[in-house]
Parts: structure tokens; sequence; C-alpha cells
């Protein structure tokens, strides 16, 4: 009998992520149930203490005996940073919302999305060659977020802009993300993005307040947690793993959103969401396929 072959790397990195985003999606379902009783500064200021020591942990030890975190601080775009930071504040209350009035399902279906607004931020933003197949493909994502919302049908529910918005948001996030990259350290953009997020919130979170009963104190802290938890996996997952081979499982958090939505709230997608998260991960991943096949050329 032969001993078990180890994990390869690559697998390793990949089992990382999609716990990680099984991670995240608990976030989202604790974020659906809290929801309904306190409200949304409340919740992304109880979650941004959390964030803000992760990072703050974070930039300690990757700079230890190198100026610690004061010289984390020190950002060569200082104001880019702090937008950047502000965007991602805007668009987690957008979701936290649209949680609470739409299936766990369908808010991640039409987030799905947001992929493919990177591919056209970047040929229009960042110059980026992206050739007429992936314009199609990115094209018939669009078709599949409209079978989604289905603008004027008696169906269309106008919560659903806040996802959508949401996941413009994100890609602007990401390509700032891109940006900043060139130029600044990962400790210096995390140090950034959980603080500045924790200054914004505490500007509104208090006057929000609501004393949490013991049952709500457990669901900020677990929300929180999950939070931390969740970037943990992902960045040891990309230390491990190429992010072209880790992207296209990125997905997976849409089918842990799912489940995690019909085994809690007992939802299930109708066949418009389910046809148009079909049309919008598959253009995904053919835009993910000739990014591969461009870079091997």
């Amino acid at each position: 009998m032969t001993a078990a072959q180890p994990l390869s790397i690559a697998t390793k990195g990949i089992l990382l992520l999609v716990v990680s985003n099984l991670c995240l999606a608990g976030m989202d379902a604790v974020s659906k149930t809290l929801i309904q009783t306190y409200d949304v500064t409340q919740i992304l200021w109880v979650r941004y203490m959390f964030f803000a020591g992760f990072t703050a942990a974070l930039a300690w030890r990757s700079r230890r005996g190198k100026g610690g975190i004061r010289a984390a601080i020190m950002a060569k775009r200082p104001w880019l940073n702090i937008f950047r930071a502000a965007l991602l504040v805007v668009e987690i209350g957008l979701f936290v919302v649209a949680f609470g009035h739409m299936k766990l399902v369908a808010v991640h279906a039409i987030a799905a999305i947001c992929p493919l607004m990177i591919t056209a931020l970047s040929a229009l933003v960042l110059g980026e060659k992206v050739g007429p197949r992936r314009w199609a493909a990115v094209a018939a994502g669009f078709v599949g977020m409209l079978l989604i919302l289905r603008p004027g049908f008696a169906v269309f529910d106008p919560w659903a802009l806040l996802p959508l918005a949401g996941a413009a948001l994100f890609a602007v996030y990401q390509i700032l993300t891109k940006i900043l990259g060139r130029v600044e350290q990962t400790d210096t953009i995390m140090l950034y993005t959980g603080w500045v997020g924790l200054v914004l919130t505490s500007f509104l979170g208090p006057v929000y307040w609501v004393d949490p009963d013991p049952m709500g104190w457990g669901l900020l802290v677990l929300a929180g947690l999950m939070g931390v938890f969740a970037h943990l996996l992902l960045i040891q997952a990309l230390s491990i793993a190429e992010a072209s081979v880790l992207q296209p499982f990125n997905y997976s958090l849409l089918v842990w959103a799912s489940m995690v939505g019909f085994l809690i709230f007992g939802e299930l997608p109708d066949i418009w969401t389910a046809a148009g998260a079909v049309i919008i991960v598959g253009s995904g991943l053919y835009v993910w396929w000739r990014e591969r096949v461009r870079a091997a050329a």
C-alpha cells in the first residue's frame, strides 16, 4: 500500500481560495441576518474594527525590523490609497443593504459580472489590449446580467441596482489596486484599506448604534472573524499559487452563496437568475482562458 501523494502547490492554493470563499459566503449570510435588526453603519464599523487590527498585524509582521507600521504608513500615493479605501466602504455597504432585500444567490449572481467589468476597464483606463473575442465575452456577460435584472418587466427589482452598483465600484477598486500595486507594497495598501475604512465608519457607526443582545454580539463578532479568516486564507493562497491559476475558482463564491442561501434561508434562484449566472460565469471563464492563451503566445 503506497503512501498518499502530497498535494501540489497549485492544489493547495485552490483549496485555500475555495475555503476563503466559503468564509465570505458565511459572512454575507451573517450580514443578511444582521441587517434585519441593525444599521449598516454599525455592521461595517464592527467589521472594520477586526479588519483594521488584522492589517496592522500584517504590516507589523512584514516590516518587523524595517520601521514597523510607521514605515508601512509612508505611502507614495496616500490620497489614491485613501480614495480606494473609501470606495470599498461604500461598495461593502451597498452589498450589505442588498442582502437585506434580495436572495443571497441573486446578489452574488449580479456581483459575478465584476471580472468582466474589470476586463472592460482595463482596456479603457489602463490601456491594456483586449481583443474582439474578449469584448464579445464581456458583451455576453452583460446579456446574462440583463436576464437576471430584466429591466422594463414587472418582475424587475429596483434593489438589484445596489449589487450592480457595488460590482461597478469593486471593479474600479480593483483597477486602483492594480495602479497602486505598481508603486506600493502590499502591506501599505492593506493598512490604508483597513484604517481608512475604520475611520470613515467611526463617524456614523456610533450615531446609529443599537445595543446588541447576546445573539447580536455573537453574530457581529462572527462576521468580523470570518472576514479576517477569509483574507488570511486568500493571502496564503496567493502567496503559494499564481493568481492566473486561482482566478477561475473565484466563482466558487457563487456556488457557496447558493448553498448557504438554501440551507439557512431556504432560498432558491429562479430560472432567469440561474440562466444569467451561467452566462456570466461562462463569459468570465472564457475571458480567463483567452488571457492564458494570449500570455502563452
